[in-house]
C-alpha cells in the first residue's frame, strides 16, 4: 500500500499554465499520475496538452472528481490557493512554492484545522510526495524511486529525498510512499504525522526519516517512536558541522539559542531506539541491515 497517494489519486495543479507548473505536471502525468485538471482564473476553458483548465479548483473538483492539489503559484498567493484547495473539495495539498511567509503558513495551520481539518498539507517549500509506481505530485524524479517497500521515506531536505531514494534503488529496497515535508518553520504535516501514518499501513515495514538542525522536529518524532512505533526507523540529520545562528539553506534550519542542534537531534532518537547514520549513505547502509532481517 501507500500514504495520502495512489493509482486512484486524481490531481489538479493550480499554477498548471504557468511554466513551471505545466512542466511539472506533464512530467508527473508521464510517470503515471492522473493529472485531470489546472486552474487560473483568467484562462479558464482552455487545455494544456489536453488538461482542461479551470477558473477555481471547485469547478475542477465538480467537472472531474479531482481530490489532491499542487501549487504552483508565486509565495504571495499560496495562502489563497490553500484556502481554495481547502474550500474546492480536495483532501490533499501539496505545495511546491518556496519563500511562503512564516505568518501565512502559521495562518493556514489554523485556518485548516479549525474549518478543515478533513485537508491535509504537505510543504510549503517541499519536493512534493511519490507513491513510486503509483502516483507522484511535485518535482521529484520518478526514475530515482523502486516501488514495493518495504520502506517508507520522509525528510525536510529535497535533496537528500533524492539521494536517499536512489540509494535505496542501487541496493534494490522499494519504498511504499516518499514524503518530501519541507524545510520551513511551519510545515503543513510534521515527522509524526508521517511515522502514525507509515506505522499503520501494513506494507511499510521499516522507516527512513531525513531530518535536519533547527526547530524541535525530530525530538518530536523521537517521542512519538518511543511510545507508539513498533516499525524500526532509520534516520539521518543534516547540519553537524553547521555554525550557531547561520540559516543552512532552509528558513527553518538554524540553531538558535544552542536548541535544534544536530548532536542534541542525534542524541534524542538514538535514545528513542532509532539507528542514526553518520552520513546520508551511512543511513542507507542501516536500512539495508533492517530490511536484509525481513528476508
Amino acid at each position: 500500500m501507500s500514504i495520502w497517494l495512489d493509482e486512484r489519486s486524481r490531481v489538479v495543479y493550480q499554477g498548471l499554465t504557468g511554466r513551471a507548473g505545466r512542466f511539472h505536471a506533464l512530467r508527473n502525468r508521464a510517470y503515471g499520475t492522473r493529472v485531470v485538471a489546472g486552474t487560473n482564473p483568467s484562462k479558464a476553458g482552455a487545455t494544456v496538452e489536453g488538461i482542461p483548465v479551470f477558473a477555481t479548483v471547485g469547478d475542477a473538483v465538480e467537472a472531474t472528481g479531482a481530490d489532491v492539489s499542487c501549487v504552483f503559484v508565486p509565495a504571495p498567493y499560496v495562502q489563497n490557493a490553500v484556502v481554495e484547495a481547502a474550500e474546492g473539495g480536495v483532501t490533499l495539498v501539496v505545495v511546491i512554492t518556496e519563500g511562503v511567509p512564516a505568518k501565512d503558513e502559521a495562518w493556514l495551520r489554523g485556518k485548516l484545522r479549525r474549518d478543515h481539518p478533513e485537508v491535509r498539507v504537505i510543504g510549503p517549500n517541499c519536493p512534493g510526495l511519490i507513491s513510486p509506481g503509483k502516483a507522484n505530485v511535485g518535482i521529484t524524479s520518478g526514475d530515482i524511486a523502486l516501488p514495493g517497500g518495504p520502506v517508507g521515506l520522509v525528510s525536510r531536505s529535497g535533496t537528500l529525498t533524492y539521494q536517499a531514494l536512489y540509494e535505496l534503488k542501487q541496493a534494490g529496497i522499494g519504498v511504499t510512499t516518499c514524503v518530501g515535508i519541507g524545510g520551513d518553520p511551519v510545515p503543513g504535516t510534521s515527522f509524526t504525522d508521517c511515522l502514525a501514518a507509515f506505522e499503520e499501513d501494513p506494507e511499510t515495514g521499516a522507516v527512513m526519516m531525513i531530518g535536519e538542525i533547527g526547530g524541535s522536529a525530530e525530538e518530536e518524532a523521537a517521542a512519538f517512536i518511543a511510545k507508539q512505533m513498533t516499525k524500526p526507523v532509520v534516520a539521518y540529520i543534516a547540519g553537524i558541522t553547521a555554525p550557531p545562528g547561520k540559516k543552512m539553506g532552509h528558513a527553518g534550519a538554524i540553531v538558535s539559542g544552542g536548541k535544534g542542534t544536530a548532536a542534541a537531534k542525534i542524541e534524542t532518537l538514538s535514545a528513542a531506539g532509532v539507528r542514526v547514520g553518520e552520513s546520508p549513505s551511512d543511513a542507507g547502509r542501516l536500512m539495508m541491515e533492517v530490511v536484509a532481517g525481513f528476508r
